[in-house]
């Protein structure tokens, strides 16, 4: 999958491995370098594996057209479909097998 950044911090963060260690820690930034080569390695977002240890899913109520995938424990690379307009089935949820591009907008934990 193509994959963008909402701001140029995450990207420069997302792109160094020093720089995930420096800002996450090095077992977390290891655990974040796998799940992007996941994301990255997906020809599309019905490719990204729904079970453990990735389990990306589709997150609900305001938050609804974002998506996330576990980094470890309660922590998650946050994430929205990056198409224009957004890839629809007809029942108006998302085609997953249509999204081929994806925009980071957080990592972290959403659950505190």
């Amino acid at each position: 999958m193509e994959i963008e950044f909402k701001t140029k911090q995450l990207c420069k963060d997302c792109n160094s491995a020093k720089q995930l260690t420096k800002k996450y820690g090095d077992k977390r930034a290891r655990y974040i370098m796998r799940r992007m080569k996941v994301l990255a390695a997906a020809p599309t977002l019905a490719d990204v594996p729904r079970h453990p240890p990735d389990r990306c899913h589709q997150l609900t109520g305001d938050r609804k057209e974002d998506f996330a995938i576990v980094i470890k424990d309660q922590w998650r690379i946050v994430f929205e479909p990056n198409h224009d307009p957004v890839p629809r089935k007809e029942d108006d949820g998302i085609d997953l097998n249509r999204v081929t591009k994806i925009k980071i907008t957080w990592i972290g934990d959403y659950h505190d």
